[in-house]
């Protein structure tokens, strides 16, 4: 594939990986990288770290028990290999978890561990709350941009900052370089918030 724009001063993108929206928009970024000049930087954010002290239904406070552990793991990692590790490593858990339906158990972290060729033993963070204020800043280095009511995906670009795009399945090619052609144009406008309606199509992972 042939990139077509100008080159960006790149994007920064916040993921927690157990955020399936999240895991579809990193999906159309890689794709963008393909045919687009831009180059995507990972960063860890927390869904656990930010809804706990919000009211939230009890089903989704129950979908964010084991969320605590990837993110510590994505952490030790980062620390352990710096951040280059955090796509793969992002991308094997992201695959077990979101086309998988793979658990969240220390099995699935280490399998996620094996095959992006990192040391096995940084699942003990699963449980080692060390790792959760390195993970807080890194949290508030995205969220602080966009505000606490909303979550990842975020990304940042050019100064600009917004929560999004939310999508049910990721464009590829050239249909992805166009979304973010759009995505840039909007977002440069200052005074631009918020597009939105209602999702009717079910998330498609593939």
């Amino acid at each position: 594939m042939t990139k077509t724009a100008e080159p960006t001063s790149g994007a920064d993108f916040w993921f927690d990986p157990v955020c399936p929206f999240a895991w579809i928009t990193s999906r159309w970024i890689l794709e963008v990288e393909q045919v687009r000049d831009i180059e995507v930087t990972w960063h860890i954010m927390s869904l656990a770290y930010l809804n706990q002290d919000k009211d939230i239904p009890d089903d989704y406070r129950k979908f964010l028990e084991p969320a605590w552990g990837p993110v510590r793991v994505l952490m030790a990692a980062e620390q352990k290999y710096g951040k280059e590790v955090l796509l793969p490593l992002y991308t094997a858990l992201g695959t077990r978890f979101h086309l998988e339906k793979a658990d969240k158990s220390r099995a699935t972290i280490e399998a996620a561990l094996e095959e992006a060729g990192l040391d096995l033993a940084l699942a003990d963070a699963i449980d080692d709350p060390s790792y959760d204020e390195a993970i807080a800043r890194s949290h508030h280095l995205g969220m602080d941009q966009v505000g606490n009511e909303v979550g990842t995906p975020t990304i940042a670009f050019d100064g600009h900052a917004f929560f999004g795009p939310v999508i049910s399945k990721a464009p590829r090619g050239e249909d992805a370089g166009r979304m973010w052609d759009a995505f840039v144009t909007l977002s440069a406008y200052d005074h631009f918030y918020e597009l939105k309606r209602s999702r009717t199509a079910d998330l498609d992972f593939t």
